[in-house]
């Protein structure tokens, strides 16, 4: 039982090290071959690091380093012993990737091109060294310090203002507001990168129908589509009568089904449609991994 539960544990800081490295790596790929050589950045130290890079020739890696070295002696003290470890390991891996990739030319000097690649490679880098809830340093490393002596600060709150801050300190130092305005397009594609890796593109949409023939809509989408539906009662305002509206869950396939049985059944059936961030239940969450692994 004991190596059964140390071999679960290897296991997982195998997984932790592997996602740091590859995720780590894809940051330094966006930063080395896109958005450095146009002078962009996604915000945090890597901006400031930039800077360094372009006044004092400082490499972009070593500059990071130094940045959070403050961080994570304060960080070491006041938030967990484990977090601070993972976010050494991703710091120095970042630092060293940039460094070395630096070396070579960049891939396009069109700044458009680099804030969308750059922001895309970014975001799944990112993504991937926050799913093994590690960090790379940088201004979430400085979020979690400040909450740690004010905790009413919310950490998005603080992230956002860190990286605007340093934004525009990029904008005034070189003196060119393109320069901001690509970076905010590339920060952008990097949080919408950072969904799709933890959410995937399949999000579960849910369904409100209102029918007077709600009840044959319930059995036939159960029939045909396997999804059940919860009858809600409802009143009508402008008419003043009570109604039943459906409620459904299903993904981006089944809602097309569900959204097809119900005009077919009834062609003045009331249909709204929208996004759900997560489907829990039984059956369900079984059902939707199944669909996306075929």
């Amino acid at each position: 039982m004991v190596f059964s539960v140390n071999r679960d544990k290897i296991k997982k800081f195998i997984l932790s090290m592997i996602g740091l490295v590859v995720g780590s790596f894809l940051m330094a790929c966006s930063t080395a071959f896109f958005l450095l050589p146009n002078k962009l950045s996604t915000g945090g130290f890597s901006g400031i690091a930039t800077i360094a890079y372009y006044l004092l020739h400082v490499p972009v890696g070593t500059a990071m380093i130094i940045l959070n070295l403050p961080l994570f002696i304060i960080a070491f003290f006041k938030v967990g012993k484990s977090f601070i470890f993972k976010s050494i390991i991703g710091t120095l891996l970042l630092s060293v990737f940039i460094d070395i990739l630096e070396r070579f030319p960049g891939l396009t000097s069109d700044s458009f091109l680099s804030c969308i690649y750059g922001g895309i490679l970014m975001g799944v880098g990112t993504a991937i060294v926050l799913k093994v809830n590690g960090s790379t340093g940088g201004s979430d490393l400085l979020s979690y310090v400040v909450r740690s002596f004010y905790d009413k600060f919310r950490s998005g709150d603080l992230i956002i203002t860190i990286d605007t801050i340093i934004i525009s300190i990029n904008i005034l130092v070189f003196k060119e507001i393109e320069i901001g305005l690509y970076s905010a397009i590339a920060i952008y594609l990097m949080g919408k990168m950072i969904d799709i890796v933890f959410e995937g593109v399949n999000f579960t949409k849910v369904l409100f129908i209102v029918s007077d023939k709600y009840s044959e809509i319930a059995k036939v989408v159960g029939d045909k589509v396997r999804r059940g539906s919860t009858a809600i009662y409802a009143k009508g305002m402008h008419s003043n009568m009570d109604k039943m509206m459906l409620f459904c869950v299903g993904s981006r396939n089944e809602v097309i089904q569900i959204k097809k049985i119900a005009t077919g059944i009834d062609s003045k059936a009331f249909i709204v449609i929208f996004n759900a961030r997560e489907a829990w239940g039984k059956g369900f969450e079984k059902e939707l991994m199944y669909e996306k692994k075929h």
